[in-house]
C-alpha cells in the first residue's frame, strides 16, 4: 500500500499520458466518430477528486451518483467535484472543498499526491483538473442529497482488472445514441468524461 502511494507522489509530478489513454474510453456516435461539440464560449474551470483511502487492505475511492436533473449529466456516475470559485486560490482548493461539500470530506484529512492532466469535457463545455489525494482512514461520508444520490466505493483493483472494462450502447440525458467504453465499477457503469480521467490513472498505475 505504501509503495503505491510513494508511487504515485513522485510519477504524478513527471510527464503524463494525457490524450492517449483519455481517447481508450472515448465514446463515439453510431457512425463511428468521436463527439464534437461547438461552444461560443470560453470554457468554465472546475476540478474533481479521486480520494484513495485504506479499507480491509485495499484501496478504494468514492464515486458518485447525480440525482436527475435538466442538465447533461443527469443520473450520470462521477468523481465529486465541481466549478472554481473566485474564493479558490487554485484548483487544488476547489477539489477539496468540493469533496467536503459533495460528499462531507474534510479538507484536512486529505494529502494531495498529485494531479492527472488536465481535461476538456465537451459536453458541459468545463475544463477540468483531476486531483489525486490519500485518506489515512476511511471517511465518514455525508453526502449532499441535492448534489449526490449516491455514494459508491470502488476499488483500485476493480479499475486495474481488465475484466471491468467493457463496451455498451448507452442513450444520454436527450437522447442521443452512443457506443461507449466503460468500466464497471461498484456494480455501476462508468463512461464518459469521467471513465477517460479515470484511464489516465490506470494507466499510470500499471507502469508500478
Amino acid at each position: 500500500m505504501e509503495q503505491v502511494r510513494s508511487f504515485l507522489e513522485k510519477r504524478l509530478k513527471e510527464r503524463l499520458p494525457g490524450e492517449a489513454a483519455h481517447v481508450q474510453m472515448a465514446p463515439k456516435s453510431k457512425t463511428g466518430n468521436r463527439l464534437r461539440f461547438r461552444h461560443s464560449d470560453n470554457p468554465r474551470l472546475g476540478a474533481v477528486m479521486i480520494l484513495f483511502f485504506k479499507k480491509n487492505d485495499q484501496w478504494y475511492f468514492p464515486l458518485i451518483q447525480r440525482p436527475k436533473y435538466e442538465g447533461v449529466h443527469s443520473g450520470q456516475m462521477a468523481l465529486p467535484g465541481g466549478r472554481f470559485e473566485p474564493s479558490d486560490p487554485d484548483l487544488i482548493t476547489t477539489a477539496l472543498r468540493e469533496t467536503h461539500e459533495e460528499i462531507g470530506v474534510e479538507p484536512k484529512d486529505v494529502e494531495v499526491l498529485g494531479q492527472l492532466s488536465e481535461f476538456f469535457v465537451a459536453a458541459s463545455n468545463h475544463k477540468v483538473l483531476p486531483v489525486v489525494g490519500f485518506c489515512d482512514q476511511e471517511p465518514k461520508f455525508v453526502p449532499d442529497p441535492t448534489e449526490v444520490e449516491e455514494v459508491i466505493l470502488a476499488s483500485l483493483d476493480e479499475l486495474l482488472d481488465v475484466n471491468k472494462l467493457k463496451a455498451k450502447q448507452i442513450t444520454t440525458t436527450y437522447g442521443y445514441q452512443l457506443q461507449s467504453p466503460y468500466f464497471h465499477l461498484g456494480e455501476k457503469v462508468v463512461w464518459g468524461a469521467t471513465a477517460m480521467m479515470l484511464n489516465e490513472l490506470r494507466h499510470i498505475l500499471q507502469e508500478a
